[in-house]
């Protein structure tokens, strides 16, 4: 077993975001049509969070022309390029699956949830750096002609 992991755990990512069932994200996914590679933008709400290591998937979904579309990411997945969160939402609940059936703008409305950042983490932005002293050289004026 332990060599399972090893392996599952050199492709696993870690550049993506924090993110929770019932927060707005934008996933931006790599589509490649004949020879060339573009970027599409999938925005919706997170409605559920499956498995763990490489099996682990999320499920988004939006409201486009009037029909509810979800899709289902691989979390680990290289067609991935990123997800960013938009909007954190305040649910208590590990699965969405009641959006289906609301309609309109209820289908999208989520309370918004505001997360708390830790101050270890503020403070560890806010470094200080040490002034630099700066060496002053002498600058020789000319006068300048002025037209009259």
């Amino acid at each position: 077993m332990d060599k399972i992991k090893l392996v599952e755990a050199a492709q696993l990512r870690n550049d993506l975001p924090d993110f929770h069932v019932g927060d707005t994200v934008t996933v931006f996914v790599k589509v490649i049509e004949g020879d060339k590679e573009r970027i599409q933008q999938f925005k919706g709400i997170v409605m559920g969070i499956k498995g763990s290591g490489l099996s682990k998937t999320f499920r988004v979904r939006k409201i486009s022309n009037g029909v509810g579309v979800e899709r289902i990411f691989p979390y680990n997945s290289p067609k991935i390029a990123k997800v960013e969160i938009i909007k954190h939402g305040g649910i208590r609940r590990a699965k969405l699956y009641y959006l289906r059936s609301l309609t309109g703008k209820a289908a999208t409305k989520i309370k918004e949830k505001k997360r708390k950042v830790l101050e270890s983490v503020i403070e560890e932005t806010v470094v200080e750096t040490p002034a630099t002293e700066i060496q002053e050289t002498p600058e020789t004026t000319q006068p300048s002609e002025t037209k009259e």
